[in-house]
């Protein structure tokens, strides 16, 4: 089955038309009002020229990153430290029965 395509008709905004728009729309499921179409036109014609622009500062001998800076191992290692007791844990309590946190029943009386 062959999909139609927008027309070819360019604007200054990266090439973006009102009937490329329309054509998204369709793709997206997505109803449109022509006042929408216009300034979406605008709006991702924008998009897609400072896309444009920063593609052309981008050249092959930059690296893409993730950081700005470079960085090692940013995680610190894992290591078991002292735990509370029980009487620690359940000091700041509102509720308890000595060994456990006493809470309100939220599932009802099925459980």
């Amino acid at each position: 089955m062959s999909q139609s395509t927008p027309s070819q008709g360019k604007s200054k905004e990266a090439g973006l038309t009102p009937d490329v728009v329309r054509h998204l729309a369709g793709l997206a499921r997505i109803a449109l009002t022509e006042d929408e179409v216009a300034k979406l036109t605008g709006e991702l014609g924008i998009i897609l020229a400072s896309i444009d622009k920063v593609s052309e500062v981008a050249t092959a001998d930059v690296p893409g990153t993730s950081h700005p800076i470079p960085l090692t191992n940013v995680y610190r290692d894992d290591v078991p430290g002292p735990t509370l007791t029980t009487a620690e844990a359940l000091a700041g309590a509102p509720d308890h029965d000595g060994s456990r946190f006493r809470v309100t029943a939220i599932l009802g009386e099925e459980q």
